[in-house]
């Protein structure tokens, strides 16, 4: 039996918002049971604090993130990679599992306008994580 962790790989352009609240989840749904990881094509130079506000709220602490450079090792060391919004910057690598979910940017945007982003978000994870790792 494979007790190896599946790995995630969260992606978008600035590695601000999006990507930081979907990291943020599912590091908080699914414990130690996945790894998680994080970045951007073209990383902001902190993150979006609406985006940390929104998580805040929901008991969700991602205020110790801090965008990064995708590189293209973490990208082929994961199992799972999901894009949002990098275009054709994001990485492909034969035989990984792709997931492109289209979120709106909340770049430039007031808390009130990153919460129903964060709330999709979590229900995307939800799914993500019964699948990675089917109820015993």
């Amino acid at each position: 039996m494979n007790h190896a962790k599946p790995t995630v790989l969260f992606v978008c352009v600035h590695n601000a918002g999006r990507s930081q609240m979907a990291a943020g989840w599912l590091r908080h749904l699914a414990g130690d049971t996945v790894e998680v990881r994080s970045a951007g094509s073209a990383p902001a130079e902190t993150i979006n604090p609406a985006a940390v506000e929104a998580m805040k709220e929901v008991g969700i602490d991602i205020t110790d993130q801090t965008p990064i450079k995708l590189t293209w090792d973490a990208a082929r060391e994961s199992d799972v990679i999901i894009t949002m919004g990098c275009g054709d910057a994001c990485p492909v690598f034969p035989g990984k599992r792709y997931e492109d979910w289209k979120l709106e940017d909340p770049a430039g945007k007031g808390v009130d306008a990153v919460r129903p982003i964060r709330d999709e978000i979590k229900t995307r994870i939800e799914v993500l994580l019964a699948d990675l790792i089917p109820a015993s």
